[in-house]
């Protein structure tokens, strides 16, 4: 287990120390989901200088909350994208926190589909359509479960995605309703303006408790969450 572990940090940091990089160029490219336009208004990314109080929340009314400890409970935020494999190497970790912790530490999840994956987005959408019928969670475990499958794709897997939305008896025809109206979208528009805003440059990006983790190692994720709790 300690050598699967030790790989997998290995692989963990230099994924992460490629996207840095690469993140910031496709930052600045138009979306390929958008193949008629954001159905939002882009805020732009906040200047340098920009006072912290006009920051937007971590966590406000719309994000999606997948462990809830209470007030005064540590708040891990991470912004993710479905196609990114970091986030799918972060994932079974993440699990096991939420599992390890339930009760005791908040974990929310915001999307953050880079432009550079080409159904990050659709994967996004689908996610916020199943959201809508009560079934976030089933879906966001279900895209990193099959992230080999249609991750890396250059052709649309929004089909596949809704087979994923029978699958988990979802109805079909409020789905359907959903992914084609654009406030899905612009629901998970606001979750990238937002980390936009709060400097986000790739994914997976954590914050505990308002400070963004350095992620190095996988281990580095419950080190943090262990000191929050202090």
């Amino acid at each position: 287990m300690g050598c699967v572990r030790n790989r997998l940090a290995a692989v963990i940091s230099i994924i992460l120390g490629a996207a840095a990089v690469i993140a910031i160029v496709l930052l600045l490219v138009v979306r390929p989901w958008e193949s008629s336009g954001s159905p939002v208004d882009g805020a732009a990314p906040s200047e340098t200088g920009q006072s912290e109080a006009a920051l937007p929340p971590l966590v406000d009314e719309t994000t999606h909350i997948l462990n809830d400890a209470g007030e005064g409970a540590p708040v891990v935020v991470e912004f993710l994208d479905f196609e990114c494999e970091a986030c799918g190497a972060v994932y079974p970790t993440m699990e096991e926190l939420r599992e390890k912790y339930d009760g005791q530490v908040t974990f929310a999840v915001r999307y953050f589909p880079l432009p550079g994956h080409f159904n990050s987005g659709n994967a996004a959408v689908a996610v916020e359509a199943a959201a809508q019928q009560g079934a976030f969670e089933a879906m966001y475990q279900r895209m990193f479960e099959t992230q080999t499958a249609w991750g890396e794709a250059q052709t649309s897997a929004a089909d596949l995605f809704r087979g994923y939305a029978q699958e988990l008896g979802l109805d079909l025809a409020a789905y359907d309703a959903a992914i084609a109206d654009p406030a899905t979208l612009a629901r998970v528009e606001l979750d990238f303006q937002a980390g936009m805003a709060l400097g986000v440059d790739r994914t997976p990006s954590i914050f505990i408790d308002g400070e963004r983790l350095e992620l190095e190692t996988i281990d580095d994720i419950e080190t943090a969450i262990r000191s929050a709790m202090e």
